[in-house]
């Protein structure tokens, strides 16, 4: 690649080669969260008298890779800024790609005991640590080769690729349970995971045809860059408003709004309203895939109108059709699941009726109601009495046992089997989701430009890399067990969307106020 501007070609081979790298390592990520909303590797991993506890230990164990997101972002953004964005994302694909090998190839919980989630904790750490570092660097990359004003519009493939990532990961579940259907539960679902040694491999050959960023090369030739790119980071002037405004304003926004569009939907689907996971993954991989033409749309928008307008109208959209668009879903994906529900609501009294889902046995009567109704994937209410009581459509239930509440439940018309919705159904599903993903667009797809303008190319990788990691790891790696949490112990298969909606009011507020406005400067590199 020459010193000067890069060709058209010379430019597809950047954005092709990190953006596809950048699809391997989100596919590696989240493949544990796809295979989670099955409920497999809950199962699998963690004791399995305790299924709920099970799932929602699972859902920790996904969150926890994003716990580590920001200390790998201080690690490989001190490298990137010191030592070159190329040869740092080289380093952390490699590490990604044999940690979710790795994971594949752990014993179960029944074989191994404790040292199984025990292991897999340290290789999620892995994973987190790996993806605390790629996604700055493909980015950054991207938007350094990036000639005029037409960074939004590439970086927005690096956008693009994290729901490639999530789109490969269903898309390889789907076809290693369809060609191992007869061992899946056995041992087909670990394939998935070892067939990243495959993806590494291309992964490689691909990005170590590229060279260095040019704009990093020009900094390193002068001498300009930095000594300790993380204390720069914090002591470079007004740096410490750009991280605040980066972190509250655009990262924690924008990842709550994809993982609620993407895993939240998904296993919404699966474990509220009882749609075959086949049939939830099509639902919600097909709508991703047609999605994705908004984070490239809203990435070449912000060229035009700036960065700060279409992350504004995405977070103030969400506010009012959040909800909306999961009642949609809703009322669609399981018509006679929520006639059901609606005609004869279960309601749950007692006296200071509590469910804890983390606690291997509840404390008494009313808790193990509780605790039935979650395992079932059954809405319910609760109200203060003196004494337990329980009634489906107004009618009471006598044996609160686990054959009396099955009963009652047949009686009131609940079929809690796995179904695949309608035709009809499934188009309006999928319309719902467009919206989210639209929604998403217009906040994620213009941001890698957006935070690639903020900082100067000296600490660029860290600056950029430190608030976006913690944003994305904490705000939105823990939203699917937060929201699931939730969920759970209030009974409202809707209550978890209020995590969403109150961080995403927060991050309208503080970018109205703290980010300045852009169109793309002539390049990012100044």
């Amino acid at each position: 690649m020459g010193s000067g501007e890069p060709t058209a070609k010379e430019m597809r081979l950047v954005i092709g080669a990190s953006s596809l790298g950048t699809i391997f390592e989100w596919y590696d990520f989240f493949i544990w969260g796809t295979l989670t909303t099955t409920g497999i590797l809950g199962r699998t991993f963690f004791p399995a008298d305790n299924p709920v506890l099970g799932d929602l230990l699972a859902w920790a164990t996904f969150a926890v890779g994003f716990g580590f997101r920001p200390l790998g972002a201080v690690l490989f953004g001190f490298l990137g800024d010191r030592l070159g964005r190329k040869y740092t994302f080289l380093i952390t694909i490699t590490v990604m790609g044999l940690a979710t090998a790795g994971i594949g190839l752990v014993p179960g919980y029944a074989v191994a005991g404790v040292a199984a989630p025990v292991l897999i904790l340290l290789l999620r750490i892995a994973q987190g640590l790996a993806l605390g570092g790629e996604y700055g660097g493909a980015a950054i990359y991207v938007a350094e080769h990036s000639p005029g004003r037409r960074a939004g519009f590439h970086t927005s493939f690096i956008q693009a690729s994290v729901v490639g990532g999530f789109i490969l990961s269903l898309t390889v579940v789907l076809l290693f349970r369809m060609a191992l259907s007869d061992v899946w539960d056995a041992w087909g679902w670990r394939a998935p995971f070892v067939f990243s040694v495959v993806l590494l491999a291309v992964s490689l050959w691909m990005r170590l045809k590229l060279s260095e960023s040019p704009v990093f090369k020009s900094m390193k030739e002068a001498g300009e860059t930095a000594k300790n790119p993380f204390v720069e980071s914090f002591t470079y002037p007004g740096n410490w408003k750009r991280l605040f405004v980066a972190l509250f304003g655009i990262a924690a926004g924008l990842t709550v709004i994809w993982y609620t569009a993407m895993f939240s939907v998904l296993s919404f689907l699966q474990q509220q309203m009882h749609v075959d996971a086949t049939a939830a993954q099509l639902i919600t991989g097909g709508s991703a895939l047609g999605g994705l033409v908004f984070f490239i749309l809203f990435g070449a928008l912000s060229d035009r109108i700036g960065r700060k307008k279409p992350i504004v109208w995405g977070y103030v959209a969400t506010l009012v059709l959040l909800f909306p668009m999961f009642w949609i879903i809703g009322s669609e994906a399981n018509p006679a699941l929520s006639a059901a529900s609606a005609r004869a609501p279960v309601v749950v009294s007692g006296p200071e009726c509590a469910y804890d889902p983390f606690a291997s046995k509840q404390k008494d009567e009313c808790g193990r109601v509780l605790e039935y109704f979650a395992k079932k994937g059954v809405a319910y209410t609760k109200a203060e009495a003196s004494a337990i009581d329980v009634t489906v459509g107004g009618t009471a239930v006598r044996d609160t046992r686990a054959a009396g509440l099955d009963a009652a439940l047949a009686a009131a018309g609940y079929d809690l089997k796995p179904i695949t919705p309608p035709a009809k159904s499934i188009a309006i599903i999928m319309a719902a989701i467009l919206v989210l993903m639209a929604l998403s667009g217009a906040t994620y797809g213009p941001v890698a430009a957006l935070l690639s303008e903020m900082f100067p190319p000296r600490i660029r990788y860290s600056s950029m890399s430190i608030p976006y990691h913690i944003g994305t790891g904490y705000f939105g790696g823990f939203l699917p067990f937060i929201s699931q949490s939730i969920v759970v112990k209030t009974g409202d298969p809707y209550s978890g969307l209020w995590y969403t909606f109150a961080v995403v009011a927060v991050a309208l507020v503080v970018t109205v106020w703290g980010l300045k406005e852009t169109v793309a400067p002539a390049s990012v590199a100044r």
